[in-house]
């Protein structure tokens, strides 16, 4: 069965239960068969409402809905239970809602939420603010956090989503096979209505995931990225920021260039990158990066996932991230609050040296609200 019969078949169903209990699948049966198809037994029910309601409304709309599929493709696009008219095309135009100002974002990725904002609150009170970005992965064909999204904007922040391909295929995105999800997914980032930062296929340059450097062709995900951006501006979703987020450079990455979709296609660059030895500083950490990135692009960039490993020199060092953030003009830091499968903990709670060293570092911020 083609996906038009298919879906031929669903909206007859739908509408045919209002006559009886379980319509069968609509056949393009020969004409001695027809009664078979349109009667609950033979042809004492020829004057059934069943056969009249085929000839009244039944058999005009499917043969309509029949060749409107032939002659357009698909008119209507099924996702999220409901049927969806698709929006016309619209050119990869990005049109950012958020301020772009340097140093004017303060996030926080917290492995305990979604659902709960409680974990972003002891981070809050450790940090000495609240933070306007909260970010949380999510993996690829579950559905957009829209009751967690009005929970931040409550309390002033805005959410990033980074969409996790693991498990699935970055090829089948870009083949359209997730178009139905994905529609789905902008149609209730559009009625959400309010700023939303998307990114997916995080650390693609980086060879530790199964998406990126080395394992996926960059052409793929490149081609996967255009088409999610393309799929949600056709439905209207223009309240994402687009956040295309690179691993810093270090063992295990490749060309960044190599993966940038284009301009039209980004609104925001992401680094992740970490303080993981005492001796670390922004400068061997995220400076050669950068350069990298603005040989080619000048979108700004916000320091996407960053952290500085515990030990006698986390005072300074964390001062030194918030004073190279501000150095290289950088949108601001979300911080990774937790501990790694290798014990390498992050959290600010309960370290009054980390405590301290943002407290001091958070307060000369301006944060931006929406």
């Amino acid at each position: 069965m083609t996906p038009l019969e298919d879906r031929l078949r669903s909206a007859f169903r739908a509408k045919a239960g209002e006559i009886r209990p379980e319509a069968p699948p609509l056949r393009l049966a020969a004409r001695r068969r027809r009664f078979l198809f349109l009667t609950y037994g033979g042809s004492e029910n020829k004057g059934t409402p069943a056969l009249r309601a085929w000839h009244g409304w039944i058999a005009p709309i499917a043969c309509a809905v029949l060749v409107v599929g032939v002659i357009a493709g698909s008119a209507v696009v099924f996702g999220g239970g409901r049927s969806v008219a698709r929006s016309p095309a619209r050119a990869p135009a990005v049109h950012p809602l958020l301020a772009s100002r340097a140093s004017s974002y303060l996030g926080v990725f917290e492995p305990g939420s979604p659902p709960s904002y409680q974990p972003v609150e002891k981070f809050g009170r450790a940090a000495g603010v609240e933070p306007n970005l909260v970010e949380y992965a999510s993996f690829l064909g579950r559905p957009f956090a829209a009751s967690y999204a009005r929970t931040l904007r409550k309390h002033g922040a805005v959410m990033i989503v980074q969409i996790d391909p693991a498990g699935g295929s970055v090829a089948s995105v870009a083949a359209g096979s997730y178009d139905i999800y994905l529609r789905s997914y902008a149609d209730s980032v559009r009625d959400f209505g309010h700023p939303v930062i998307i990114g997916f296929g995080n650390e693609m340059n980086a060879d530790w995931n199964s998406w990126g450097y080395r394992h996926t062709p960059a052409s793929t995900f490149v081609a996967a990225w255009r088409r999610i951006v393309t799929l949600f501006r056709g439905q209207g979703a223009d309240n994402v920021t687009w956040l295309w987020t690179i691993s810093a450079d270090q063992a295990g990455t490749g060309p960044v260039a190599s993966w940038w979709p284009g301009s039209s296609y980004v609104t925001w660059v992401g680094i992740d990158g970490y303080y993981m030895h005492p001796s670390d500083t922004f400068q061997g950490v995220f400076a050669e990066t950068i350069a990298q990135l603005r040989a080619f692009t000048n979108k700004p960039i916000l320091l996407s996932q960053a952290a500085v490993t515990p030990g006698a020199r986390q005072f300074a060092n964390i001062r030194n991230l918030f004073e190279g953030m501000a150095h290289y003009g950088t949108l601001g830091l979300v911080w990774s609050d937790m501990e790694t499968l290798n014990r390498q903990d992050w959290r600010l709670e309960g370290n009054l040296a980390a405590e301290a060293a943002f407290r001091l570092s958070a307060a000369r911020l301006t944060l931006a609200r929406t």
